[in-house]
Order: structure tokens, then C-alpha cells, then sequence
């Protein structure tokens, strides 16, 4: 029962669509009628302004380390807080309140990272920061940080259930990204 309650509260927290309420509570806009649609924290920046990007940002991220801490409150160990951290991202990538449709994922998967591998964390963010700046392309610095994350894990000797977590979380966010790496390699993705 435990385990049911760790999945379920997991993917429920989730799947709060943070970018869209938000959106609509302060900004008066839905997202998901703006853009590239989506109701995450790049949209967000690019449709609502620096500062609402931030915060859809932050929230995104919280629930990702909320995932995780539910898992390690009711089990303390690596699967469930691993687990914790997957329901999490997967509620944000498919939520049953927006009929499972929902953002790409990647402050949530940064979320569970950093409660998982801190330093690791630090790495990745200060590769992806590099690339955006460099390139203003977001999504450019998502798909190369998550490329990064299960390498470095491997490096750093995590345990193998983070090094799990790490390369799903790469290869799913890689397939949110599908239309981005097309019009990447035409010319045509957004810059930030």
C-alpha cells in the first residue's frame, strides 16, 4: 500500500500543470494557446516574460525534488526515491489533468536530479547555462545537458538506481525533443 501511495502522490504532485495555472492566474494567458503550446518554463519565458519563466521554472523543478522526497520519507531508499522522482516527471510529461499532456520535462527531471546528485546537478546546469547563452537555443542546451547526466553519473560512481533514473530521464527527454532536434537540424528552432 505504501508503494501505491508513493506512485500515485508522486504523479499526482507531478502533474499539477504549475505553467498554465500560473499563466492564467497572473499573466492571464494560456500557454497552451501561445508559442510552441507547451506549458513549460521556456514558453513561459518567451510568451509571459523572464520572470514568469523562472517561476514555472522553480515550480517545475520542486516537483521533481518533492517526488524524490516523498520516496525517501516513506522508504529512504535509492528505488523509491528514485521512483518518487520518475512518477513525478512522468505526472509532468503526461498529466491526467490536461489529458496527459504536458510539458518536456526538464526541470523536473533537473528537480530530481538535484535531489538525487547534487553535485552532478551543478555540472549539468552550468553545461546547459554555456550552451544557452552561447546559442540561445533551449532546447540545444536540454538535449546535450541530458546526454550528459548518465555519463557523469557513470563518472561519478552513482548508485546504479540513479544511473537508471538518469539515462531514462535522458532518453525520454531526447523524445520530447524529437520536433526540436528536426527543426534544429533545419534552421528553424526558436531562439530564446
Amino acid at each position: 500500500m505504501d508503494w501505491a501511495i508513493l506512485l500515485i502522490a508522486a504523479y499526482l504532485i507531478g502533474s499539477i500543470p504549475t505553467g498554465l495555472i500560473f499563466g492564467k492566474l497572473i499573466w492571464k494567458k494560456d500557454l497552451r494557446r501561445y508559442g510552441s503550446h507547451n506549458i513549460g518554463a521556456t514558453n513561459a519565458w518567451r510568451i509571459l516574460g523572464k520572470k514568469a519563466g523562472i517561476l514555472i521554472f522553480v515550480l517545475d523543478f520542486l516537483k521533481g525534488q518533492i517526488g524524490v522526497l516523498i520516496g525517501g520519507c516513506l522508504f529512504g531508499t535509492p528505488c523509491a526515491m528514485v521512483l518518487g522522482g520518475l512518477f513525478a516527471l512522468l505526472g509532468h510529461i503526461f498529466p491526467i489533468f490536461l489529458a496527459f499532456r504536458g510539458g518536456k520535462g526538464v526541470a523536473t527531471a533537473l528537480g530530481v536530479i538535484a535531489a538525487l546528485m547534487p553535485q552532478i546537478t551543478l555540472i549539468v546546469f552550468a553545461v546547459w547555462l554555456v550552451i544557452v547563452l552561447l546559442t540561445r537555443y533551449v532546447s540545444l542546451g536540454s538535449i546535450i545537458a541530458a546526454i550528459l547526466t548518465p555519463i557523469l553519473a557513470a563518472a561519478f560512481r552513482e548508485p546504479k538506481e540513479f544511473f537508471v533514473f538518469a539515462l531514462a530521464a535522458a532518453i525520454v527527454i531526447i523524445w520530447r525533443h524529437k520536433e526540436n532536434i528536426s527543426r534544429l537540424k533545419a534552421g528553424r528552432e526558436n531562439k530564446i
